[in-house]
């Protein structure tokens, strides 16, 4: 099958974020294993899910993995002109969910797998696809863990598939979601002198992490990203029932993305240190006032590979694209980078195209990629 071939099969496939892909998964393992290359699948514990990891080529060291994710974000509230499951050309355009993000380069690997395999390799290329990406990067630490305990060799490069017009990406940020919730004392609010409002309890917190990003902002910079700092975001609350109540709860949810030189869990660590603060303070005026933070899902690692890494070098060369870039968006690239393989963000179609009503990518973007995987199973080949 040609590439635009197999990204039909995948896109049919309407695995979300967060739902079981085992349909999508068990239709790539298949497909590897049609042509004889063994698959190795790593499940979640409900065994509704799992990733896929194989290896073409022989085991020695200085591999390179693959990476892709299998699930996409949802249609819901869009208006679509076509049919987002069904790919759809129009004047070189392919139109699908997943088509752009980032199922296209999955089907670039898939598609390119017959050459790899007649190819005389002398490093191995490995298929890493996972789950739950898009809901917090959470398939790829297990997927991560079980390519480590079944190869005994070590590979050495990680190319993660994400949309970037083929162009190297060699920095992204760190990423975590966190909800916090406030429980003060309900009353009139009228004697709102006597209460303790979650709601303006939640207003203090929320100045803390605005000031927290500004100060961030003055005192570590990295002038590759844009904006060039760490930013911390609320981009949910939800409190009160009346405009004449004091709210006795209010919830919100916000996002922290620090550039590499920023340590995530130090600014955890000083925001978890205030709260306490105000729990301590405000338990003088109300004794059951509580400040409740939970993170949403684990911390994703910032990608900070450096512009004199050979992985760099390697696919620019692959690419013929001498420049570089680096996004504020998550991926797996964090995860794989931490892990110990140099590793990069590389793959068809813009990012711009991504989690849009009528996402595309273009048929050029995709046998430009599939010529870059061809040009990779050369330079495997010396």
């Amino acid at each position: 099958m040609n590439v635009t071939t197999i990204l039909s099969h995948l896109v049919s496939f309407p695995v979300l974020g967060g739902e079981s892909n085992l349909n999508i998964i068990h239709w790539i393992k298949e497909y590897i294993e049609s042509h004889g290359i063994a698959t190795t699948l790593v499940p979640n514990e409900e065994n509704t899910k799992a990733s896929l990891h194989c290896r073409i080529g022989p085991a020695v060291d200085g591999g390179i993995i693959l990476s892709g994710h299998t699930d996409v974000v949802p249609v819901k509230g869009q208006i679509w002109n076509t049919d987002p499951f069904v790919l759809t050309e129009k004047e070189g355009k392919l139109y699908a969910r997943g088509s752009c993000d980032m199922k296209g380069f999955v089907a670039c690997c898939l598609a390119a797998l017959p050459v790899m395999i007649k190819a005389d390799l002398k490093k191995p290329i490995y298929f890493a696809f996972s789950y739950d990406e898009e809901i917090g990067c959470l398939g790829a630490p297990d997927l991560i863990a079980d390519i480590k305990a079944t190869y005994k060799e070590t590979p050495k490069y990680a190319i993660i598939g994400e949309p970037s017009l083929l162009e190297p990406v060699i920095g992204k940020k760190g990423i975590c979601y966190v909800k916090t919730e406030v429980n003060g004392s309900a009353g009139h609010s009228s004697g709102i002198h006597k209460e303790v409002s979650a709601i303006h309890e939640s207003t203090r917190l929320i100045a803390w992490l605005e000031n927290k990003m500004q100060a961030m902002a003055t005192t570590s910079v990295d002038d590759r990203f844009s904006p060039p700092h760490s930013t911390i975001h609320v981009g949910q609350i939800k409190g009160g029932v009346a405009t004449n109540i004091v709210a006795d709860y209010c919830g919100f949810e916000w996002d922290i993305r620090v550039i590499p030189k920023d340590d995530i869990h130090q600014v955890f660590e000083d925001y978890f240190a205030f709260c306490a603060e105000r729990e301590v303070e405000v338990r003088k005026k109300f004794a059951d006032f509580k400040i409740t933070n939970t993170l949403i899902h684990p911390p994703v690692p910032a990608l900070d590979t450096k512009e004199t890494d050979s992985i760099v070098g390697l696919v620019q060369k692959l690419t013929g694209n001498n420049s570089w870039q680096t996004v504020a968006y998550a991926a797996e690239a964090g995860q794989f980078h931490e892990a110990g393989y140099e590793s990069i963000i590389c793959g068809p179609g813009s990012i711009e195209q991504a989690h849009r009503a009528n996402e595309f990518v273009t048929q050029e973007q995709l046998d430009l990629c599939v010529v870059m995987l061809e040009k990779l199973v050369n330079e495997m080949q010396s």
